[in-house]
């Protein structure tokens, strides 16, 4: 039950980011993707850090900004430039990758094992989102389909690193630290790339403190909370949930159509989200199977032997 408990507050986190294609569309001011970013991040961190009022020490001072660059800066930056030079649909199916990446990285830096189900169940979230956000008509760019990629990788590693980098901190300090640090990073960015800062609506204001508030301080809290109790891998196939709901919401609020095609890709990814949760039971074989004790028994064990081919160690 508390594996569950912390499964479904975890899962919180990419709703929340999903929701975050909404509001930059609706509420924020259009071609400032790095000041978004940056807003989102670094208020939210020194809201955290004025909460908690706990300074980083000895190793913590460099890890957090390790960390801070890889899930935060450098994966906002390498984000949005993918998102810019691409359309979302292509971004959004190389960004699926990210399970994958991590379940490999796990493998070889924390010694954890990888399943055949794990691998099956990422190529199929990769599939999935595909269907459910891809077009046909959808045009591939050279760099952005490398900054995209590059988002998932340092999103991997930063996944990787946090589990194995476990801070001694309260989890609001060491999230807020990680904010700040990524903000920092994003900040001479955003001045350099998009000059200075526009005038802003209540709307701006209004979808700015959002994302801030519920895309990163909540977010994030969450999502590092899953990272410290939880394998990796269980976390990151929870980022397949942002393409859904950014789809639900599109057609929900905005009025957008889903085709047949995007239902089934939407159907694939929760599919494979839950498939990467199940664990193996260690149930005893039935006994008497072929002396007659019937059908189930024969059925209850060929699902033992599937899932035994399923969970068995793949080597890297």
């Amino acid at each position: 039950m508390l594996r569950n408990r912390l499964l479904v507050l975890t899962a919180i986190a990419p709703m929340f980011w999903g929701t975050t294609y909404l509001v930059t569309t609706e509420l924020l001011p259009p071609h400032r993707p790095l000041l978004a970013a940056l807003l989102r991040a670094l208020p939210a961190g020194l809201l955290l850090v004025a909460i908690t009022r706990v300074l980083p020490h000895g190793s913590w001072w460099w890890r957090a900004l390790v960390l801070g660059t890889l899930n935060i800066g450098a994966f906002n930056a390498l984000l949005f430039v993918g998102a810019y030079r691409l359309p979302g649909g292509v971004a959004a199916t190389v960004g699926a990758i990210q399970p994958l990446l991590v379940a490999l990285l796990s493998a070889a830096l924390l010694r954890q094992r990888l399943s055949l189900r794990t691998v099956l169940m990422a190529l199929a979230g990769i599939f999935g989102v595909g269907l459910l956000v891809l077009r046909a008509t959808a045009r591939l760019d050279t760099w952005g389909v490398l900054a995209a990629l590059g988002g998932a990788i340092v999103m991997a590693f930063g996944v990787v690193l946090s589990k194995r980098w476990t801070s001694p901190a309260p989890l609001l300090a060491t999230t807020g630290w990680q904010l700040v640090a990524g903000g920092l990073v994003l900040l001479p960015i955003t001045f350099l790339v998009e000059g200075s800062l526009p005038d802003f609506t209540v709307r701006n204001v209004a979808g700015y403190a959002y994302l801030a508030v519920f895309g990163s301080a909540v977010a994030y809290a969450l999502w590092f909370r899953g990272l410290r109790e939880l394998a990796p891998t269980e976390v990151a196939f929870m980022g397949l949930l942002s393409p859904v709901v950014a789809t639900t919401l599109g057609w929900l609020v905005l009025g957008q159509r889903l085709a047949p095609l995007q239902i089934l890709g939407g159907v694939i990814v929760l599919a494979a989200l839950l498939g990467a949760q199940l664990r193996r039971s260690d149930q005893p074989l039935p006994e008497g199977v072929g002396d007659g004790v019937g059908a189930v028994a024969e059925l209850e064990t060929t699902g033992d032997v599937v899932e035994d081919v399923l969970d068995r160690p793949l080597r890297v």
